[in-house]
């Protein structure tokens, strides 16, 4: 079975960003994506502690540690990009003035709940963040996360597990086996990666899952 690694995840949902979008990156493998802007396209990255134009990754050796994303992570600015206040910053996430957030994600349900901020493992403490205020405040909620646990249980479900975060609010998920849409029929395969076939990616999914369309 063909597994993208997470650099791989991230440049293909970058692919299906518009032009001119404004976009909100979470914690994990979604900060990933401000590395793959499709040549020609500009797209604005925002992080919930302040800024307005992330750029890629900083070369190693060029890090300004005055400039990181939530995260912690050291990111650049692109031209014309800006720094805020986090008062700011949630008004715009819970203002509708996102176009997308890409959010990573414990687990998602056949009807597009997501559950991305605790499990009930006691070794790892809640940590929600900005991800409720993202998820109902972004017009479009991207999930980008591997398909299944490190114990190979399956992450898409017919009923999320773990407390949700929001509900009905996610519109695909791209996985490291598969790009899935959520329809109002079920969860739709829209894309398979590498040699996987769509039994293949239906026998690790704890749902049941709709065929590429014709």
């Amino acid at each position: 079975m063909t597994r993208l690694e997470p650099a791989q995840m991230a440049e293909r949902l970058a692919q299906d960003i518009p032009d001119g979008s404004y976009v909100n990156l979470g914690i994990g493998m979604p900060v990933m994506v401000a590395n793959y802007v499709p040549e020609g396209r500009e797209v604005i990255y925002h992080s919930e502690n302040g800024i307005l134009g992330v750029g890629p990754t900083p070369e190693p050796g060029t890090e300004d540690p005055d400039l990181i994303n939530a995260a912690k992570q050291y990111v650049t600015l692109i031209k014309g990009g800006c720094y805020f206040d986090t008062a700011d910053s949630f008004a715009m996430m819970r203002g509708g003035h996102l176009d997308i957030a890409v959010l990573g994600g414990f687990q998602v349900s056949a009807d597009g709940n997501l559950a991305n901020w605790a499990t009930d493992n006691e070794k790892y403490p809640p940590a929600v963040g900005g991800a409720m205020d993202l998820s109902v405040g972004a017009k479009t909620v991207y999930v980008l996360m591997r398909h299944t646990t490190k114990d190979g249980e399956p992450k898409i479900l017919d009923t999320c597990t773990y407390p949700l975060t929001g509900t009905g609010v996610v519109s695909r998920i791209y996985t490291d086996l598969a790009v899935i849409e959520i329809t109002e029929n079920g969860p739709r395969v829209v894309e398979l990666f590498g040699d996987n076939s769509f039994e293949d990616v239906q026998a690790v999914t704890g749902t049941r899952l709709l065929p590429p369309a014709a």
